[in-house]
């Protein structure tokens, strides 16, 4: 079998094509013929060696997976099953999808749900998953359009494109926050964003509190950002944290949280547990189903162009979604 698999090498750990036994892979109850993974963050990280990734090496590499379910010792899982895997240490601790064959324990299963392709559901992967995770944290904490505007920053990634076509979509109106505004602002507001604004244009200059401007946001980025924004979410607002782009340190005062009640809520896709997994899906399948899917997940490539899109990844230079064919 062909696998995308990090490696060490004199120049440390770096993502190489190679072919494997099966048996080789790591251990698990569900074997999983793959059609289709996707890129991520994350998977750039590991493959450029732009970060630490795998814990451990030879890894394969890919966060997410979906295909054909090959044989399984797991009663909730027969052979011929769609289904998918996103995080649970998938490319960290597992072999990861980026590979034809991928084997898992079955906790770590998802059966595809109805309205949902396997392609589909890699476009969506562990960006699309993140972004419904977020809406539904935000939304258990009594988040609604009401209460104002919700800042989306990394607007041009893939979780913050999604987040915005799902926020539009479930009545809400998203403001994406971007450092390229001029060369994506046109195309994040035909995704439903009503506005578009750049980092800076959130800086509190130093201030723990500014004027309550925002009912609510999704946050990639972290670092003094996120202290900004904290400080202009309305009484009662949530944030939702889901990356550190900008660092992971958080430098910021409790007059937000004791002042106006507003809520920091932490979104781990890697982990979720599955009942709540199966219900995000079961939205990503219905209501939050991105209406312009096809235009966020841009291309489908093959194996061999992996480097190539996670090179631009790690440049800043890629937005929106790649999905890998892992076929071809």
């Amino acid at each position: 079998m062909r696998a995308l698999r990090i490696i060490d090498t004199d120049d440390g750990p770096r993502g190489r094509i190679t072919e494997m036994d099966p048996a080789e892979l790591t251990a698990g109850t569900v074997v999983i013929e793959a059609r289709y993974s996707s890129l991520n963050y994350k998977d750039a990280l590991a493959i450029t060696g732009a970060g630490r990734i795998a814990r451990k090496r030879p890894l394969n590499a890919g966060i997410d997976v979906a295909g054909v379910v090959h044989a399984s010792e797991d009663e909730r899982f027969a052979p011929g099953d769609a289904v998918l895997v996103t995080g649970w240490q998938l490319s960290e601790t597992r072999d990861g999808g980026l590979a034809e064959t991928v084997r898992v324990p079955g906790d770590c299963v998802t059966a595809l749900p109805d309205g949902l392709t396997l392609w589909q559901a890699m476009a969506l992967g562990t960006a699309g998953f993140t972004a419904g995770l977020a809406i539904a944290r935000l939304q258990d904490n009594f988040q609604t359009p009401a209460a104002g505007p919700i800042l989306v920053t990394g607007a041009s990634g893939g979780v913050g494109m999604f987040a915005i076509q799902m926020l539009a979509q479930a009545g809400f109106s998203p403001v994406a926050v971007t450092r390229r505004v001029e060369a994506q602002g046109g195309a994040l507001r035909d995704l439903g964003a009503h506005d578009v604004i750049a980092p800076a244009d959130l800086d509190l200059g130093g201030k723990p509190l500014g004027k309550e401007r925002y009912g609510g946001a999704i946050d990639a980025l972290g670092g003094r950002v996120l202290a900004d924004m904290l400080g202009q979410i309305v009484q009662f607002g949530n944030v939702a944290a889901i990356g550190l782009a900008a660092g992971p340190g958080l430098e910021t005062t409790v007059l937000p949280f004791i002042l106006r009640g507003v809520s920091l809520l932490g979104i781990n896709s890697v982990e979720c547990p599955a009942s709540r997994r199966d219900a995000v899906w079961g939205e990503l399948a219905g209501a939050l189903k991105p209406a312009q899917l096809d235009r966020i997940a841009h291309e489908t490539i093959g194996l061999e162009d992996v480097h190539a899109v996670c090179d631009a990844i790690i440049a800043g230079e890629h937005s929106g979604r790649t999905v890998v064919d892992v076929t071809r």
